[in-house]
């Protein structure tokens, strides 16, 4: 696409989901006739460098590695096959940490009734101006309006009330894997819609402390899925009591740092005390006889997280995805594929990739060579395997790493030991440099105006120390944009003061412009 096109479908950094994309977005996506071209034009001509324009370069990977599309409803997004099969492997793998823990999945209904969403004060005022409500049947009116759910903690409790009885009967930890509904004014394709995919873990406990064990046990599992299948290193902390959950006592988070150094919330967990209990009056008989209220967790993760790999990864020619949660690990593409042998020997590795666990492909349609690996760059296939008749002659093929472009040339006898040898390094390396782009984008404010300055003129979280008002959030919010991203679990004495008000400081707190 020329730099003239380019800016017809240039877009505000705050939506992609307006109208007047639709016509571009549809002329985009469906140039098929541009996939077979004369003179090989790289398929990445067609994205904008992150560098110039950091949310135009987001929506054109999206669209280009066709992971989604609109639909006719204004923010809601049509989720592709190829963005719909790295949620299948998200929610495959995260669904195994969670059993390990001993979670049982469930569903429950999609509406809510509002007499129910209303028992939890703090909860309902929360949620308001996002509920999406449901006001016929049919063409009758109904006598209550309903709720479609935007979030569920509300009909867990309803069914709680009636599933716990008895000690015996806890702890319940329960899981489901759901779609819910928040009518947000700006939305933007994985990272904000107002329907979209997670799932939402609801637990119930006889103490607080095993609430509070459940709450931090399941924001590890999440730190450490992020950390060793996505390759994304977090931060881990609380939040204030200005970004918490609407009903909560305490919420967790781990926060990650996006390529233009914006965080994303990328999961949390909620610690909800007895709240939720005994608004809708969940008690069970203890060991001693006596009636007790239960303690409550909730902790959730959503396809936002695919927004956070693409912006954590990508680069200039597309995704990059890590090896444990791309769909396609191995791309091989056969070059001179109407010689013969080739593409018997294309689909012959591809065979013996697949027996040993490996999720790979053959490219074996018409499209030129130089078309294929751009489309193979923009897809995030970790690494391609390139099989041509010199390469069957001299019993070898060349490896081509997505990450670094490394060729490497291997054995033919030897393939599967050295893909799984290179996935492993892929991942790794993958992780490195996330890590490496976090560490450097981590700055220390001590004064205002030193704050100030790091947050406008350096992307990235700054640390700063933090007296605990409300009052200063609300300043650093409104003047600059920025909010608390959390207070780590590990924390320093970076100075005595606020570096807002000067007052006695009680935490330190990662602050930064978020997504």
């Amino acid at each position: 696409m020329d730099g003239k096109n380019r800016n017809k479908c240039k877009i505000g950094s705050r939506s992609l989901f307006v109208p007047d994309m639709r016509e571009d977005f549809g002329r985009i996506s469906n140039r098929k006739g541009e996939k077979i071209m004369a003179n090989d034009k790289k398929l990445v001509e067609a994205i904008t460098s992150m560098e110039e324009d950091f949310a135009q370069w987001y929506t054109d990977v999206v669209k280009k590695a066709e992971l989604c599309d609109y639909s006719s409803v204004k923010g809601c997004m049509i989720i592709k096959p190829a963005g719909y099969a790295i949620w299948e492997q998200i929610q495959q793998q995260l669904d195994a940490a969670f059993k390990k823990t001993g979670v049982e999945n469930v569903y429950m209904p999609m509406f809510i009734p509002e007499s129910l969403l209303e028992k939890e004060k703090d909860h309902v005022e929360g949620f308001a101006p996002e509920v999406a409500w449901v006001t016929h049947g049919g063409l009758e009116p109904l006598q209550e309006r309903l709720c479609v759910r935007p979030t569920s903690e509300t009909l867990f409790c309803d069914f709680y009330r009636n599933e716990v009885q008895s000690y015996r009967d806890l702890p319940k930890v329960y899981n489901q894997w759901c779609s819910v509904v928040r009518w947000e004014k700006t939305t933007r394709p994985f990272l904000r819609s107002r329907e979209f995919l997670w799932q939402e873990g609801h637990t119930v406990h006889a103490t607080a402390e095993e609430a509070e064990e459940r709450t931090i046990q399941m924001l590890n599992v999440y730190a450490d899925f992020v950390r060793d299948v996505l390759a994304i290193p977090v931060v881990k902390g609380q939040k204030t009591d200005k970004e918490k959950f609407a009903g909560a006592e305490a919420t967790y988070t781990i926060e990650a740092l996006m390529h233009d150094g914006k965080a994303l919330q990328s999961g949390t967990s909620h610690n909800f005390g007895d709240g939720f209990a005994k608004a809708f009056d969940i008690q069970f008989t203890d060991k001693d006889n006596t009636l007790k209220y239960c303690h409550q967790t909730s902790w959730g993760l959503s396809t936002r997280i695919i927004g956070a790999v693409i912006m954590v990864h990508g680069d200039d020619s597309g995704l990059k995805l890590p090896p444990k949660v791309a769909p396609t690990q191995i791309m091989v593409v056969p070059i001179q594929q109407k010689k013969e042998g080739v593409l018997d020997k294309a689909f012959e590795l591809k065979s013996r990739l697949l027996d040993k666990g490996f999720r790979v492909k053959v490219d074996d349609s018409d499209k030129s060579p130089g078309w294929k690996f751009s489309e193979c760059e923009m897809r995030g296939v970790p690494f391609r395997i390139e099989i041509g008749p010199k390469d069957i002659e001299n019993n070898k093929c060349v490896f081509v790493r997505r990450d670094t472009r490394e060729k490497i040339e291997v054995g033919l006898d030897e393939v599967e030991t050295k893909a799984a040898e290179l996935l492993e390094t892929i991942q790794s390396d993958m992780y490195e440099a996330a890590k490496k782009h976090l560490e450097t984008h981590i700055s220390d404010a001590v004064t205002w105006d030193a704050f100030c300055d790091t947050i406008n003129n350096k992307p990235g979280f700054v640390r700063a120390m933090w007296c605990g008002d409300r009052a200063c959030e609300d300043r650093i919010k409104d003047e600059l944009t920025a909010t608390s991203r959390c207070m780590p679990f590990e924390q320093e004495q970076l100075s005595e003061n606020c570096v807002c008000c000067g007052k006695p400081a009680k935490k330190m707190v990662y602050w930064g412009r978020a997504y």
